[in-house]
């Protein structure tokens, strides 16, 4: 197979390369330059927000598939697709089951009502409507047939760019008392970004098209699982202390960013972040590796880079915060 990867350097894209190569694919990155592709790869420059960015994808190249990752304005995947039309036999767009309008329930498939307000021509605007307006771009230029949405749910593993798996290992890490969100039983649905990207890859081989959610399977894992698993790959002996949410709430600590990962039970946010119906996927090939290997993988890449890990601006507990609420003296920094 023939891939073009729109991306590539970063997260799920590095994710989707190494995964082709290791298949024997030939692969094209197409990127900015400011970071190094996987080796092994044909690398082009060019910025999709600049004018003539797309020049280097001109020049009548045709692949098998593409795989596209592009989380800002739906108007860069529109005119990266019209190019491609003709040249490409199917287009990959990674979305995010952000695209479903809320309330979500529990147990939501692929038919749920979408938000509204997204276009395939837009500017950057809302994060849902950005990821459903690539969803039209590339249904625009490749049809329903000649494309495959994959909406993901929460994405952790080695290379993540957002810091919530890399924010509680290094929490993990340093000891002592660890507010730890509770129940500890509570589901927690995500997808390891490699096995997301072995799913991609096995259904550009089938011929696969439409919308796909795409997370782990309801039951995979647990808060309390994750956090062990956290606790046994650092080699730490911080000890988790299991909150209720009530308490948590109650202390103005906001599930999902300063906590990462976690939301209360019984909301409407743990039933849309958490609560996806994801037998289309796993019917057509996904297969989930266990939580441990994802965890002490992601640890193993925090330890051998050159410097800390990417995290996103407010990610994370202050621990002044954590310590107020544990009742105990200032944890770490």
């Amino acid at each position: 197979m023939r891939l073009l990867v729109l991306g590539g350097t970063e997260f799920v894209g590095r994710a989707v390369v190494e995964a082709a190569l290791g298949r024997g694919w030939e692969v094209t990155v197409f990127h900015r330059g400011s970071r190094r592709p996987p080796s092994g790869v044909r690398s082009l420059h060019g910025d999709r927000t600049a004018p003539d960015g797309l020049t280097a994808l001109a020049d009548g190249t045709e692949w098998d598939a593409v795989v596209d990752t592009w989380s800002a304005a739906p108007r860069a995947v529109r005119e990266t697709a019209r190019l491609l039309r003709g040249r490409a036999g199917r287009y990959t767009y990674v979305s995010s089951c952000s695209v479903y309008a809320w309330p979500r329930p529990a147990g939501y498939t692929e038919e749920a009502p979408l938000v509204e307000g997204a276009s395939a021509g837009a500017e950057a605007t809302e994060y849902a409507q950005d990821k459903l307006g690539g969803e039209l771009a590339a249904e625009e230029s490749f049809g329903a047939d000649g494309s495959v949405l994959v909406r993901a749910g929460l994405i952790l593993g080695p290379y993540e760019n957002v810091g919530r798996l890399p924010w509680w290992l290094n929490r993990i890490a340093r000891g002592g008392p660890v507010l730890s969100p509770g129940p500890y039983d509570l589901p927690v649905q995500f997808v390891d970004a490699r096995d997301l990207a072995e799913w991609t890859l096995g259904a550009m081989e089938r011929g696969l098209s439409g919308p796909y959610n795409l997370v782990g399977p309801q039951g995979h894992t647990t808060m309390g699982a994750l956090l062990e698993a956290c606790r046994r790959s650092t080699g730490s002996d911080a000890e988790l202390r299991w909150t209720d949410a009530e308490v948590i709430l109650g202390a103005g600590i906001e599930p999902w960013v300063q906590l990462p990962v976690w939301v209360p039970a019984d909301s409407e946010l743990h039933d849309g972040v958490h609560g996806l119906d994801v037998s289309r996927a796993v019917a057509t090939g996904l297969v989930c590796r266990p939580v441990e290997e994802t965890v002490a993988d992601t640890w193993r890449w925090l330890r051998g880079l050159d410097g800390a890990a990417p995290v996103r601006a407010g990610m994370g507990l202050d621990p002044d915060v954590e310590a107020r609420v544990l009742g105990v003296g200032r944890i770490g920094s």
